[in-house]
């Protein structure tokens, strides 16, 4: 990858939003929902089974879609698809129904812990979004980035969960893009959309991130939205300004132009592209 990459300015980049709200319209249908793990969240009728099934969903989304989803039915067939009260009432002795799981780097032992901080989180804030709305109010007040505080917080739930299992929750201060933890909340916030379910509303989609993955990041840096070549955390601030300059109350809705534009046959138009990566 080029070291130094054009970077559009501010008025170019409002004069890419009629293409890219097309490209939104494409790819923002209800017939993306049966491809994609968000359809876990789609799977259950009770709010709390939706936000702790697509928290796994998103958590464990790393790799191609059809096995993510294969992997993650897997798991919640363990849970016999009752994620709340599984949860709810899980002891160490069912731990043995993860024996045998496995996904990429996730082993049964961090399903087990994963499912044991959610019970605490259960018992003791009453619902996940109460969870998740404690940690949004302490990075206003600490002035610290959500994911900072919601891995630290979630993590202190348990503190005899392994170290292993640390890595499955992103956490921004550790340069990470928090890439699936921005996807769960782009589910669970986003409002009137077809596949985002608007769950929750601790925060506005207004403040969400954009859910950066190497296909995105790719898509971004050819339209000059992008000029960091990592995708770390400071690449995620920098492509959500540009975003926010197309629509600044819902800027995560472009996840779905750029991931559209990278499965494209055609690819992006070479009008378009400022940066050959």
């Amino acid at each position: 990858m080029p070291k130094n990459l054009k970077k559009r300015s501010q008025e170019e980049i409002k004069k890419l939003k009629p293409f890219l709200d097309e490209w939104v319209e494409r790819i923002e249908k209800p017939d993306y929902i049966d491809s994609d793990p968000v359809l876990f969240m789609h799977a259950f009728n009770k709010k709390e089974d939706r936000l702790l099934a697509g928290f796994f969903a998103a958590t464990m989304a790393w790799g191609r879609r059809d096995v993510v989803i294969r992997k993650v039915r897997d798991f919640l067939n363990r849970m016999d698809n009752r994620p709340t009260d599984f949860i709810t009432n899980f002891s160490d002795r069912d731990a043995k129904r993860f024996d045998g799981f496995k996904h990429r780097t996730f082993k049964p032992v961090d399903m087990k812990w994963l499912t044991k901080i959610l019970q605490t989180i259960l018992l003791d804030y009453g619902s996940f979004e109460d969870f998740w709305e404690a940690c949004y109010q302490k990075a206003g007040q600490q002035e610290r980035p959500l994911m900072a505080i919601f891995h630290e917080d979630f993590f202190a739930l348990q503190p005899d969960t392994p170290r292993r299992t640390f890595k499955h929750v992103s956490n921004a201060e550790k340069k990470s893009s928090c890439k699936r933890l921005y996807l769960y909340l782009r589910w669970a916030i986003r409002q009137n959309s077809a596949v985002d379910l608007g769950l929750m509303n601790f925060m506005s989609p207004s403040e969400l991130m954009i859910p950066l993955d190497v296909h995105v990041a790719r898509q971004a840096r050819k339209l000059g939205l992008l000029g960091r070549t990592y995708n770390d955390w400071w690449a995620v601030q920098e492509l959500t300004e540009s975003l926010n300059l197309l629509d600044p109350k819902d800027p995560a809705k472009y996840d779905y132009a750029l991931f559209g534009l990278g499965v494209a046959e055609n690819g992006l138009p070479e009008k378009f592209v400022i940066n050959s990566i």
